[in-house]
C-alpha cells in the first residue's frame, strides 16, 4: 500500500484540474500542465479533492500509485508556485549572455557555448547566477542538469557551472618532490 497514493490531493483556489481518459490536466495562476498516466490508476476529481486508486492490484500499479500522486501534486504545485533553480558561474573569464530564449555561453573553450532553452522554461541571467524557471519540475530540472554539464565544476580550482549552495569537493594539485639522487 502507497501512503503518499493513499492520501487525498487538495486542489487549492484557483487551480483547475481536467481529467478526461488518461489525461490530466491542471491550469493555475502560473500557466498550465499536462500529462498522460497508464489506465492502471484510476484519478477521480471529488470536490476539491482528487482521489487515486488501483484498478488492476498489479506489481506495476502500486509502484505507480505514489509515483503518480507525487507527480500530480507537482503539476498542482508548478501551476501554483512554479519551480526554479539557480546555477552559479564561477571562473575567471566564464560569463552568460541571454540571447533570445537561450543562452550564449563563454566558458574558457575557443568557441562560445549556445544552449536552447526547452519550452516551457525560462531563463535569467544576473552577473554569475543564471536562473532556471518554469511550470513543470522535470522541464526545469532536466534543463539546469544540460547547463551545468557544458561545463561541471572541477576539483582543482574550482572553476565551472554549479548549483548555487553546491559544495565542490576540492583536490591538492601536484606537489613538489625532491629529486633524490
Amino acid at each position: 500500500m502507497s501512503r503518499i497514493g493513499r492520501k487525498p490531493i487538495l486542489i487549492p483556489e484557483g487551480v483547475i484540474v481536467e481529467i478526461s481518459g488518461g489525461i490530466v490536466k491542471v491550469k493555475g495562476p502560473k500557466g498550465e500542465s499536462l500529462r498522460v498516466f497508464r489506465d492502471e490508476i484510476g484519478i477521480e476529481k471529488k470536490d476539491n479533492l482528487l482521489v487515486l486508486s488501483v484498478k488492476k492490484p498489479t506489481k506495476l500499479a502500486r509502484a505507480l500509485w505514489g509515483t503518480y500522486a507525487s507527480h500530480i501534486k507537482n503539476m498542482i504545485s508548478g501551476v501554483t508556485s512554479g519551480f526554479s533553480k539557480r546555477l552559479e558561474i564561477q571562473g575567471i573569464g566564464f560569463r552568460a549572455a541571454a540571447e533570445g530564449r537561450g543562452l550564449n555561453l563563454s566558458l574558457g573553450f575557443s568557441h562560445p557555448v549556445k544552449f536552447q532553452a526547452p519550452d516551457g522554461v525560462a531563463l535569467l541571467i544576473e552577473k554569475n547566477i543564471i536562473t532556471v524557471s518554469g511550470v513543470d519540475k522535470e522541464k526545469v530540472g532536466q534543463a539546469a542538469a544540460q547547463i551545468r554539464a557544458l561545463k561541471p565544476p572541477e576539483p582543482y580550482k574550482g572553476k565551472g557551472i554549479r548549483y548555487e549552495g553546491e559544495f565542490v569537493r576540492r583536490k591538492a594539485g601536484k606537489k613538489a618532490v625532491g629529486t633524490g639522487a
